[in-house]
């Protein structure tokens, strides 16, 4: 019977020692103009899966399209944040996918979203995440027509925020006194306005353990595609050279993380080829799957 006991410590023991291999869930947030069930964001994640053995699945916001356009996006992360939270196989943690307008969205879940699951890994394909400096056109249909009437007017108006999901990460870099003031998603995003700086959205970001910012490098849609990595015009230099993700305050005054994610070898640059969020099969399986696949539970995915 001793033996017996020592045979099960020993086993035991031996258990304790071996690394425990989890399948962490992932979620996709689609960008604007787009909705779960069109034919990319319902094939992505299935895509996604298939490479890397995870499940995931594309989270809707509203009614989607007409949505991802006329509801700001506090609103939208007010809803996803809710959903994640009553989803039960995310509430161990989870990574996420998110594309274009979407990433301002994921990037709000994480920074914003109190007593929420713990997110691992964060690929962003082509987020705006310092800005656009261009404003974007809807295109057709009856809620697009909408879309275009508020784009015509100050996009820094009360209305305007509160109606048009853009609006909330325009940033004309020859009005940031106005950007600052008045725009109602991005600047407290990127914990930009010295009197507010939450420690807390600090904090959250830097949880991350791994943080993969893919820029398109004939992007047309975000402007400038440095945006993608963080990089933008200087203050009221619109007409002046584009400054690196390193080069901004944001990045040198450690103003949401970046810097402290970077240095810790957390953070991945990458470029590919293509336009706007034309990604080949080949860096989908480089550059996003291993932040995907079955993690170690006591270790970093990809160092």
């Amino acid at each position: 019977m001793g033996k017996k006991r020592v045979g099960v410590a020993v086993a035991v023991a031996f258990l304790a020692l071996i690394h425990v291999s989890v399948s962490i869930p992932f979620i996709l947030i689609h960008g604007i103009s787009a909705e779960c069930s069109d034919h990319t964001n319902s094939n992505f994640p299935r895509l996604l899966t298939n490479l890397s053995g995870s499940p995931g699945f594309c989270i809707e916001i509203g009614n989607g399209k007409s949505d991802s356009w006329l509801m700001p996006l506090t609103k939208q992360v007010q809803i996803v944040c809710e959903k994640v939270k009553q989803i039960e196989v995310l509430r161990q943690g989870y990574n996420i996918v998110a594309r274009s307008q979407g990433n301002l969205v994921a990037r709000g879940l994480i920074e914003f979203c109190d007593d929420g699951p713990p997110v691992y890994n964060y690929i962003s394909l082509a987020g705006p995440h310092a800005g656009i400096s261009s404003v974007p056109w809807c295109g057709s249909g009856i809620w697009c027509e909408e879309a275009d009437k508020l784009i015509e007017k100050d996009i820094y108006t009360d209305y305007v925020q509160d109606h048009l999901a853009p609006s909330g990460y325009i940033k004309i870099p020859n009005a940031i006194t106005k950007y600052l003031e008045r725009s109602k998603y991005l600047p407290k995003l990127n914990n930009e306005i010295p009197t507010q700086r939450n420690a807390t959205y600090k904090n959250r970001f830097t949880s991350l353990h791994n943080l993969v910012l893919v820029m398109f490098q004939n992007d047309t849609v975000i402007v400038p595609r440095d945006s993608s990595w963080f990089g933008f015009y200087p203050d009221n230099g619109a007409n002046q050279p584009l400054l690196s993700a390193q080069q901004t305050k944001l990045y040198t005054e450690d103003w949401i993380g970046l810097k402290t994610l970077d240095v810790a070898g957390k953070v991945k640059f990458v470029s590919v080829p293509g336009g706007h969020l034309q990604m080949a099969i080949q860096d989908i399986v480089k550059y996003v799957v291993p932040y995907l696949q079955n993690q170690h539970k006591d270790s970093h995915c990809c160092q």
